[in-house]
């Protein structure tokens, strides 16, 4: 049985450490959320202190109640700005994708990897898209692939 959009919860969480560009990504993952049919009702968002923090709020999350249909990981690591960005990237990856498989709840990513500041504000709603939107689009696609597998079972 299909569920509409309309009654999905969905879950953004945002890093704290550039707000500036959260508060866009935040506005470009709701935005196609609320425009796909999503209902602003069920959309929640959280604030995490960092980039690394979000997969496990993420695992927090989606063990909660009410659980989730999709959770949107939304934040910036910027070479510059952080030496171990390359080992950030990856862990925060590896654990959103972990969390992702472990739950069977699609946790998309909306982290912008980025060399400048300026290539990541870029991202985050400038001449580059909006990361956040590109992040909901994923989940709400898997969502409609996992109604189609249900459908079809």
């Amino acid at each position: 049985m299909t569920t509409t959009l309309a009654s999905r919860r969905v879950v953004i969480l945002a890093s704290t450490f550039h707000p500036g560009m959260a508060q866009r990504l935040i506005r470009g993952a709701t935005g196609r959320l609320r425009r796909s049919g999503v209902a602003p009702s069920r959309i929640r968002v959280l604030w995490v202190p960092g980039a690394f923090e979000l997969p496990v709020v993420a695992a927090r999350v989606a063990r909660g109640r009410p659980r989730p249909q999709a959770i949107i990981a939304l934040g910036a690591l910027i070479r510059g700005e952080t030496p171990q960005y390359d080992v950030l990237a990856h862990a925060v990856a590896q654990g959103l994708a972990q969390v992702s498989v472990m739950t069977g709840i699609p946790v998309t990513f909306g982290v912008i990897v980025a060399q400048t500041l300026a290539q990541a504000k870029a991202r985050a709603g400038g001449a580059m898209g909006n990361r956040g939107e590109e992040a909901a689009s994923a989940a709400l696609a898997v969502l409609r692939l996992f109604d189609r597998l249900d459908h079809h079972a």
